[in-house]
């Protein structure tokens, strides 16, 4: 998957009625910087009324995302994969960017920890920190438009 990290600017009511301009940064699964764009615009037209800018687009290094529907926020977690070299016998570390949806910091934890069950690679996390991404819009089969077969007709 290539994440790219976009940021929308705009008039935002805040709680206390106030209307006041923000720029938010969300993440979309997307080809290119171009369809990025075409996306994040895409995506949040539902969500807000009025204009907004895409004012910055970047590429997210994330080598893999965990997904948790109860989670209200993103963090990202820095860990090392430690490999041994077989020819000095010494410890490698690669270091690798995740992303984990989560409600608190040991939640994001425990959601890496049950993604990576699977992995037989060692690791050690390096850092938590959590993030301002509002939203992600992974690239799914339903954001695809529907095709119009005579199956789906009655």
């Amino acid at each position: 998957m290539n994440w790219f990290e976009c940021k929308v600017s705009y008039e935002k009511i805040m709680e206390n009625g106030v209307q006041k301009k923000v720029t938010e940064p969300y993440l979309v699964d997307a080809l290119s910087f171009t369809e990025a764009e075409a996306r994040i615009i895409e995506e949040m037209k539902p969500y807000i009324s009025g204009d907004f800018t895409v004012t910055d687009i970047k590429r997210a290094k994330l080598a893999e995302l965990f997904f948790n529907e109860t989670g209200d926020r993103y963090y990202k977690i820095k860990i090392f994969f430690i490999t041994l070299d077989e020819k000095s016998g010494a410890e490698k570390k690669t270091a690798v960017q995740m992303l984990a949806q989560a409600s608190d910091l040991k939640e994001a934890i425990n959601v890496l920890d049950e993604g990576m069950k699977g992995t037989m690679a060692d690791y050690t996390i390096a850092s938590v920190t959590e993030t301002m991404i509002m939203d992600v819009f992974p690239f799914s089969s339903d954001s695809k438009p529907e095709q119009n077969t005579s199956d789906n007709k009655l």
